[in-house]
């Protein structure tokens, strides 16, 4: 089974200093954490908020060589995770046939937002892995709950810094 995320936003892990992907499920309340590079983050970033450069970025130079191939992105999905290790797998639309392409989860959601692919992330990724969910306190705060209070309290330092104008994906 798969779950249809969305880009939550992307945050600096105040820890380790680097930029994480927080992906949160549609119909729900758990929220992917991934830590990705800070060429992808930038590259996520910059789409987010409609950021445009006098030069194609990786991606973009990307989605521009699948537009004149004709070639379609109908989805992404996060399908994997091995000693640490997020996999994912872009799928492409050619000339009516699906075919999967690896790809580390960062560079798929970066060209899925190019693309307007759907983004999922399989079922046994998000048992496997470590998610927070977001629930409301009886006084209205947001709460992370997480498998240990260390977790919890990062995660925690992570979305305080996320600022909600910026680098929040608009559905």
């Amino acid at each position: 089974m798969r779950v249809k995320v969305f880009i939550h936003g992307i945050a600096i892990d105040p820890v380790s200093n680097s930029p994480v992907m927080l992906l949160k499920e549609i119909d729900g309340p758990r929220i992917l954490p991934i830590w990705i590079g800070v060429l992808e983050a930038t590259s996520i970033a910059s789409k987010l908020e409609n950021i445009q450069f006098p030069r194609p970025l990786t991606h973009d130079l990307m989605k521009n060589i699948l537009d004149f191939l004709g070639i379609k992105v109908p989805k992404i999905e996060i399908v994997d995770l091995r000693e640490n290790t997020y996999y994912a797998l872009i799928t492409l639309e050619i000339q009516g046939q699906l075919v999967d392409i690896d790809a580390r989860p960062s560079d798929a959601v970066a060209l899925a937002l190019r693309t307007g692919a759907e983004i999922f992330v399989s079922e046994e990724v998000l048992q496997k892995s470590q998610t927070f969910t977001e629930t409301l306190t009886k006084e209205g705060q947001e709460e992370i709950v997480g498998a240990t209070e260390e977790e919890k309290e990062k995660l925690k330092e992570i979305l305080k810094e996320l600022d909600p104008k910026h680098f929040k994906y608009k559905m």
